[in-house]
């Protein structure tokens, strides 16, 4: 058994996939409509592959709650593994990526946390425990 899709919830699927793509990286991986629904995923170009995440519309009642209620507790939807935290933190400021925390040692890894543009707070990990 393995991990195949998870999901993020997001307030418009176009500006969430250029986000993701042009300001982090990742690339499309898959993206089809039947009706009013847009399946739409990304990957990471180190793993294309690997696990996808779904930039799903908060169109859904549910789906939107959950996203407003993680936000407003300042949780991270999503976490992404990084080898550097400081070079990610920079390259991506440069992209014009607004951070909510810088690079922060924590117990057992280095974090920051970014602003999606989409409604979501995503956090940069590089463990140091292990």
């Amino acid at each position: 058994m393995r991990i195949k899709w998870t999901t993020v919830y997001v307030d418009d699927q176009d500006k969430a996939l250029q986000f993701y793509t042009d300001k982090l990286g990742f690339q499309k991986k898959a993206d089809f409509t039947q009706g009013n629904y847009r399946w739409l995923t990304i990957v990471s170009p180190e793993d294309p592959d690997g696990t996808e995440l779904v930039l799903e519309s908060n169109a859904n009642p549910a789906g939107k709650a959950y996203q407003e209620a993680v936000r407003a507790q300042n949780r991270p939807a999503a976490q992404f593994l990084v080898s550097d935290v400081q070079a990610e933190y920079d390259r991506l400021t440069g992209n014009g990526v607004k951070f909510t925390m810088p690079v922060t040692p924590t117990t057992g890894s280095i974090i920051a946390v970014l602003d999606d543009t989409c409604g979501n707070l995503i956090q940069l990990v590089k463990l140091t425990w292990g």
